[in-house]
C-alpha cells in the first residue's frame, strides 16, 4: 500500500526548536469588513479564550515536561492568531529547554501578544469541565424543517418585537468549516439577550446555515452577534461558542454588549 494514494494528511515536518516565527498572525480587519464593521467602532468587547491540552517542554535537566495552559486573546486586538500556526509553535517548545513553567509562560505571553498585537494573558491550566450547562435553554429538540445549510442568512432571525424577554439559549449543531483546511469546525453557541423575544426556530434555522460556511471560528461568532443585534435590537446581547478540540486546541469566542459581565470560563464535555 501506498500511503501517499490514501486521501490523507500529508506528512508535516515538526519544529524542532522553539521558534515563534511559526505564529501566524491574521488581521481581524479582513473578516470584519465582511459583516460591515470596517472602519467603525465596534458594538462588542470580548475575548477569544484558547484551551491548550498538548503543552510540553524540557526543563534545565532536559527532562520532558508537559501541562495544558489557557490563552486569553482581547476582541480589540489587530489579530487574531491561527489555530494551526499556534498549534506548531506550541509544539516547537517540545525539544527546548525552559528553566521553569514560570519561564514558559512569560514566552508565550510575549510571543503571541506579539501576534495578537495586544497584551494576551496566558496562564497554565484548563478550567473545569461544566457538564450542567451543555442542555441550558437548548433549542435543539425543536421539531423543524431545514433546508438550507449556507450561507448564512440573517433573513432567518425573527423578532417579536411586542414581547420583550431576557433568556439564554444554546445550541450545539453550529458546524462551519476551516477557510484554510476545509476542515469542519463544531460547537456549541451560547445566546443570552435582553430585548424582542427571538423566533426559536428561525433560529435554529439561521445556525444551521452556517453548516456549508468556511470562516474562522472568531469571525462566526462575530457575524452571529452582528446579524442578532441588527435584526432584534436587543438591548444586552451574549454569543459565545466553544468549539471542539482540533489539533490538541480549542477555542471559545466570546462577544458581548459593552458593559456585559464577562462569562463564567468553562469547558464542555465535548471540548
Amino acid at each position: 500500500m501506498d500511503l501517499n494514494d490514501l486521501p490523507l494528511g500529508r506528512h508535516v515536518d515538526y519544529p524542532s526548536h522553539y521558534d515563534p516565527g511559526l505564529l501566524y498572525p491574521i488581521p481581524r480587519a479582513l473578516g470584519r469588513g465582511a459583516i460591515g464593521l470596517g472602519g467603525t467602532a465596534l458594538p462588542f468587547i470580548g475575548h477569544d479564550r484558547w484551551h491548550a491540552y498538548e503543552l510540553s517542554w524540557l526543563d534545565a535537566r532536559g527532562k520532558p515536561r508537559v501541562a495544558t495552559a489557557t490563552l486569553t486573546v482581547p476582541a480589540d486586538s489587530p489579530n487574531l492568531v491561527e489555530s494551526k500556526s499556534l498549534k506548531l509553535y506550541l509544539n516547537s517548545f517540545n525539544a527546548t529547554r525552559v528553566e521553569d513553567g514560570a519561564g514558559l509562560v512569560s514566552r508565550i505571553t510575549s510571543d503571541v501578544s506579539a501576534a495578537a498585537g495586544a497584551p494576551v494573558h496566558v496562564a497554565l491550566g484548563l478550567p473545569a469541565v461544566d457538564d450542567a450547562v451543555d442542555d441550558c435553554g437548548s433549542i435543539d429538540a425543536l421539531e423543524v424543517s431545514i433546508n438550507g445549510y449556507g450561507p448564512p442568512d440573517p433573513a432567518l432571525l425573527v423578532a417579536d418585537d411586542e414581547t420583550v424577554v431576557e433568556e439564554t439559549l444554546s445550541s450545539a449543531l453550529l458546524k462551519s468549516n476551516c477557510p484554510v483546511t476545509g476542515q469542519p469546525d463544531w460547537a456549541r453557541v451560547v445566546i443570552g439577550y435582553r430585548g424582542p423575544r427571538l423566533d426559536r426556530a428561525g433560529l435554529l434555522r439561521y445556525l444551521v446555515s452556517f453548516r456549508d460556511h468556511a470562516e474562522f471560528h472568531e469571525q462566526c461568532v462575530e457575524r452571529i452577534f452582528t446579524d442578532i443585534l441588527a435584526r432584534a435590537r436587543p438591548q444586552r446581547l451574549s454569543v459565545e461558542a466553544r468549539y471542539t478540540r482540533r489539533g490538541g486546541l480549542d477555542i471559545n469566542p466570546w462577544r458581548a454588549t459593552p458593559g456585559h459581565a464577562l462569562p463564567r470560563a468553562g469547558r464542555d464535555a465535548r471540548q
